[in-house]
């Protein structure tokens, strides 16, 4: 285990954003982790795609229509460059609250207008970004703003109270990027979920709880599991017929933000889907070591004989500039007199 620190307190958020608007649900996530830190948290998760929040109108309208396409494009207007003010607003507050953050968010590529990630944004608590996890696989409508997620975003993050871990929705279930992350030994991981899933499929709630817990036991860590909620504003612009307000409305198909023992047991939450809040849980890590005796899946209780895993962290780039050529993002100097500058002439992943 990575860390002097065997003992943390956790915080789990559930919340709606303020939907569509980036500059309201930055101000919203920085009082939530402002809040979290003045109630001694250590390490706070927040649900998919808080900034500024989940495309679930592809549930409701066709892909192709007037409404869809209006809140498409008001995804890329108020979604997150990185790095950025709205980052530097968010790195503000955790280095104030003294706390590890895990930001979900939309992602958009700086100095285009186009290609949009679905990202968690880890910040430790001195207020530094730590990195990013990009969902690799963007789940139905996602897959219409989404682009999947950059090799190199495929990892775990380092603290000081251990590895973190982190997956978005459907991913807690590919059961290869579950091995990436146990493969970490993480003390904590993140579960991050949108505020519904599919209308008449399965309800949000239940199932959110029986994957969190499932990881849980896995991979022996402590689970966030963060949810979002539907705001009154979101029900007024989503909802096309009086059904889809009432499934819009149900509190068990949304929500279920919990946290989770490394035996699987639920030791805070959940919430019902029509309540706003954080959860908090005092966890020894000791239980990680526990676990593992009875299971470690990246060492004694596996065989690398038979099973192994490739993980490719390595960036690619679609476009490979020639000297004189710049690709998105680049500063329009060629190699020559970038040198002569003393600047940079290539882009970078972040």
């Amino acid at each position: 285990m990575k860390t002097d620190k065997t003992t943390a307190r956790l915080a789990a958020v559930q919340a709606a954003p303020e939907w569509l608007d980036r500059k309201a649900s930055v101000e919203k996530a920085c009082a939530l982790i402002t809040e979290a830190g003045a109630n001694g948290a250590n390490i706070v998760g927040f649900p998919e795609n808080f900034i500024p929040g989940h495309p679930v109108w592809y549930y409701f309208y066709p892909a192709t229509s007037v409404k869809s396409t209006d809140f498409a494009t008001r995804l890329f207007q108020n979604s997150v460059e990185l790095p950025g003010e709205d980052s530097e607003a968010l790195c503000v507050a955790a280095a104030r609250a003294g706390i590890n953050v895990v930001m979900g968010l939309t992602e958009r590529v700086p100095d285009t207008t186009g290609t949009l990630y679905n990202t968690q944004l880890f910040i430790d608590s001195t207020g530094h970004i730590s990195g990013k996890h990009q969902k690799l696989v963007p789940t139905i409508g996602e897959r219409l703003v989404h682009a999947g997620g950059r090799p190199e975003t495929q990892i775990t993050f380092t603290s000081e109270f251990g590895n973190i871990g982190a997956l978005a929705c459907g991913e807690n279930s590919n059961p290869l990027a579950v091995a990436m992350v146990a493969g970490a030994y993480p003390t904590v991981h993140v579960a991050s979920w949108p505020n519904h899933f599919i209308p008449e499929y399965c309800g949000m709630r239940e199932s959110s709880l029986l994957v969190s817990r499932n990881i849980a036991y896995t991979c022996k860590s402590f689970v966030i599991s963060s949810c979002g909620v539907n705001s009154e504003t979101m029900i007024r612009e989503l909802a096309s017929t009086p059904e889809h307000e009432t499934f819009l409305r149900d509190p068990d198909k949304s929500g279920g933000t919990c946290i989770v023992a490394p035996s699987g047991d639920i030791i805070a939450g959940p919430m019902d889907g029509d309540q706003e809040g954080i959860l908090y849980a005092d966890v020894d890590f000791v239980e990680c070591i526990r676990g593992r005796y009875v299971h470690d899946v990246s060492g004694h209780y596996n065989r690398t004989d038979v099973y192994q895993l490739r993980i490719n962290n390595e960036s690619s780039e679609l476009i490979q500039s020639r000297p004189g050529r710049t690709a998105p993002g680049g500063n329009g100097l060629n190699e020559e007199v970038a040198e002569q500058l003393g600047s940079d002439s290539h882009s970078s992943a972040y």
